[in-house]
């Protein structure tokens, strides 16, 4: 039976710990919410977890190992951010996820695994950040992965209404680039007048589109202001 010692014990977990600064330089120097010191920690309580579950022995490695797992999810979930339709801090919450790994490794005494799986974390980042910007810069790229939403708003006379939706749905149906996700329409107050808003999701960006369609309906008649926006984005980068 392996008897873990104080000195295993301390050199574990400090080659956790200069493995998981090590990880945590690279996110410091790009200025991620969980740098320098969250990796580290992070890398250095999973390889004690792990050393302690070694002292206790059984079955209590592998029972350890899945709730770190479990565990180290919720801390990564804390990273991430969603802002409108943008999603922020996967990169991140993936890091903190492969820093458990390299405690994992450390804690159960893989050192030469550990020190290849950090080598990799740093290379991914340093090598693949370039080339994920490079391919996210090609049309048919950012064309197959990017999506825009879009707030479209005509205000015109009440009485040509059913006139303009009908144009709005013929438009937005002519277009394989466009889905129409809703049209409501509203008097704000004056039964005169009509406000019809569209929400409408590209499959990329359509600003040119976008503007073709306002001018279209501008010169309708009894049509009084046609404006539209951007209301959320979503790409994979």
């Amino acid at each position: 039976m392996f008897v873990l010692t104080t000195y295993e014990f301390t050199l574990r977990l400090a080659i956790a710990f200069g493995l998981g600064a090590a990880i945590g330089v690279e996110r410091q120097w790009r200025q991620k919410s969980a740098g320098l010191r969250t990796n580290t920690l992070v890398s250095l309580g999973v390889a004690a977890f792990l050393a302690l579950s070694i002292r206790i022995g059984g079955d209590a490695v592998g029972r350890v190992a899945s709730y770190i797992i479990s565990g180290i999810g919720f801390l990564g979930a804390g990273v991430i951010m969603k802002d409108g339709l943008n999603v922020q801090g996967l990169n991140t919450a993936a890091t903190i996820w492969c820093s458990a790994a390299v405690g994992s490794l450390v804690g159960i005494g893989m050192y030469t695994e550990a020190v290849i799986t950090t080598a990799a974390v740093i290379l991914a980042h340093i090598l693949l950040r370039p080339l994920g910007s490079k391919l996210s810069s090609l049309p048919f790229v950012k064309t197959a992965s990017s999506q825009t939403d879009y707030l479209f708003t005509v205000k015109c006379k009440a009485q040509v209404e059913n006139h303009i939706r009908v144009l709005l749905m013929q438009y937005l149906g002519n277009d394989n680039n466009l889905l129409l996700r809703s049209l409501t329409s509203t008097d704000n107050g004056d039964p005169n007048n009509a406000i019809i808003t569209a929400e409408i999701k590209a499959v990329s960006p359509q600003d040119s589109l976008m503007e073709k369609m306002a001018g279209r309906l501008t010169i309708e008649h009894e049509v009084m202001r046609v404006s539209w926006e951007v209301v959320g984005q979503q790409d994979d980068l």
